[in-house]
């Protein structure tokens, strides 16, 4: 069946090429946790390879094979990477990994997949099983705060225009969303429109669906699954976290299991 992310696929990078805010970040967690690192819906590989690039180990894991094809495309326009790099098609609830990590990424949204609790609880428990025993997990989310305070609209949004590098074509991309507060979700109509040379449209619309977190739930279910809260993040700098937070970062360790 197809998935959202098969559908945008061929659209995912030209879309999120300037997206680098976060990298920084990973970029300083890699250098105070040296090891091997697990990126959890790792995607065409944004996160992935900029740190083996800068000469980390690292794992991706991934169960759209869309986007993983993307990845292999740039592994091997950089082969001296596939030393650095593995991945694997899978499902990150109830894959065996072979290695013991020393950094866990949930980088730009990832956890918002993962919308029943039992869906969360299944991840976070088997994350946990790798998890190295200096190592730490990186959740990064939206704060839901301000989402929470806006107004549901009907309203198309224009979200960006850029252009898809494969037919020179421009994508305009706008929106149409709508948050149920009861159950967290965030249902949205993302609308790509492809202008080709003649000026003719052709229109994409993929629906996605994504959970919002509290930080009070979230502290629960990582001390659920045996993972101690270190620090909470407003931004990628390291910023303090508050209702105007634009993003709530989550860094945590593993607890002791004898504690």
């Amino acid at each position: 069946m197809s998935t959202f992310y098969t559908a945008v696929a061929r659209f995912y990078d030209a879309e999120t090429g300037e997206k680098t805010d976060d990298l920084a970040l990973f970029s300083r967690l890699a250098h105070a946790h040296p090891g091997e690192i697990l990126d959890v819906g790792c995607g065409t590989g944004r996160v992935l390879i900029h740190l083996a690039n800068e000469g980390h180990t690292i794992h991706g894991i991934e169960n759209d094979p869309a986007m993983l094809e993307r990845l292999e495309q740039k592994v091997q326009r950089q082969p001296h990477l596939r030393g650095r790099i593995s991945y694997v098609r899978a499902d990150a609830q109830t894959h065996s990994f072979d290695s013991q990590f020393s950094l866990i990424l949930l980088s730009y949204n990832a956890l918002m997949h993962f919308k029943s609790q039992a869906a969360q609880v299944s991840l976070l428990e088997n994350l946990r099983a790798c998890l190295a025993a200096d190592g730490a997990l990186v959740i990064d989310l939206p704060n839901a705060a301000p989402a929470y305070a806006d107004e549901n609209s009907d309203a198309l949004t224009w979200e960006r225009n850029f252009l898809d590098p494969a037919s020179g074509h421009l994508v305009m991309l706008q929106s149409i969303s709508w948050l149920d507060r009861a159950a967290q979700l965030l249902n949205v109509d993302w609308i790509y429109d492809e202008i080709d040379g003649d000026g003719v449209v052709r229109r994409l619309i993929a629906s996605h669906e994504l959970r919002y977190f509290f930080l009070a739930e979230l502290r629960l279910l990582l001390d659920r699954c045996r993972f101690q809260v270190e620090a909470v993040h407003g931004d990628h700098a390291g910023g303090k976290y508050d209702d105007e937070s634009e993003r709530m970062i989550v860094i945590a360790t593993g607890k002791d299991p004898h504690d």
